[in-house]
């Protein structure tokens, strides 16, 4: 048995068996995390001293981040006592993870590959959560790992934003079968996507790539009622290929927000910006060494993101993702 201590002096026992985030969970500690699968580099940190190994093969740190020291809590175990460059989430207030049922509310497809979910919950079992997080949605024996798309309301009903994957088991529910008044399981709060104190830095960015907006959207409907957002930049940053991809409208209401729609393929009828999102961002002359950023989306836009950022002023420890991990 290892101990595994946080910069926090956050201090957890963990088995040579066990991967570090998960001594962490069994103890009651949060750490950074997202797909648990070792793809995503939501759950790197930095090893401050120890030694440690991966239980699978790692493909997601840069190079430098190896040599850094850097793992993935995910797929980690440790080799001695370890001291890690991280911290405790639980002191963010993050809900239980439980499991409830729902039933569809409404069905709107909103592009060929696009489909706008609204779930209903029991009154009594409201599902909590922090706007930005994701859920598993359970059909039968297949689960699923979804962003909600709307911050926590009053009536307790869920929004999500879900893409049709070629030959998956899910996308062929959500486009060919499902119907309004299905009865589902709701797994969740899941992830660790959601804003933290942002009252030391000047502006909030935020990045995403098709349904990767979903999350934002939560984080932006919340946002209308935190007075200290009210007093940052807010820019948020949208990519897709093709004019479809930007299926969704924002509204703003009263938030001073400024909005970049990204488009890389589309140049006939397009004039707006060319390119991918990350590379907007520094053609808008933002601060980056007073920004917080939060994307989501594919896993190369992540990881894309995050390199061109941060070698352009962007503190490591201010880029907080959720990469969309695909699967059958």
């Amino acid at each position: 048995m290892f101990e595994i201590e946080l910069k926090d002096a956050t201090r957890f026992d963990c088995s040579e068996n066990e991967t570090v985030f998960q001594a962490a969970k069994n103890s009651g500690v949060l750490l950074e995390h997202s797909c648990l699968s070792g793809r995503c580099s939501s759950c790197k940190a930095k090893l401050i001293s120890g030694r440690f190994e991966h239980m699978q093969p790692e493909t997601v740190l840069t190079a430098a981040e190896r040599e850094a020291g850097y793992m993935l809590s995910c797929i980690a175990r440790p080799l001695t006592d370890i001291k890690l460059d991280i911290e405790d989430l639980m002191q963010y207030n993050i809900p239980s993870t439980k499991t409830i049922p729902a039933k569809i509310e409404r069905l709107t497809h909103l592009t060929d590959d696009v489909v706008e979910v609204v779930l209903r919950t029991p009154p009594a079992h409201k599902l909590k959560f922090l706007a930005g997080q994701y859920v598993n949605i359970i059909k039968g024996s297949v689960k699923r790992s979804y962003s909600i798309a709307s911050a926590p309301r009053t009536d307790g009903k869920l929004e999500f934003l879900i893409r049709r994957y070629k030959g998956g088991v899910m996308s062929q529910y959500w486009f060919h079968k499902a119907q309004e008044n299905d009865l589902l399981r709701v797994e969740g709060p899941l992830g660790t996507f959601f804003l933290r104190d942002l009252s030391p830095f000047k502006s909030l960015i935020l990045l995403a790539t098709g349904t990767g907006i979903a999350p934002v959207k939560a984080i932006l409907e919340q946002a209308a009622h935190n007075d200290i957002l009210k007093t940052k930049e807010i820019h948020v940053f949208w990519g897709g290929r093709y004019i479809p991809d930007l299926f969704w409208e924002p509204q703003f209401g009263d938030l001073d927000i400024k909005y970049y729609p990204v488009l890389s393929r589309e140049k006939n009828q397009w004039t707006g910006h060319l390119g991918y999102v990350q590379d907007v961002v520094l053609q808008s002359d933002i601060n980056l060494a007073t920004a917080q950023v939060y994307a989501c989306g594919s896993e190369a836009m992540i990881h894309a993101a995050k390199h061109v950022l941060t070698n352009e002023g962007l503190r490591d420890s201010q880029f907080y993702s959720d990469a969309f991990v695909t699967s059958n």
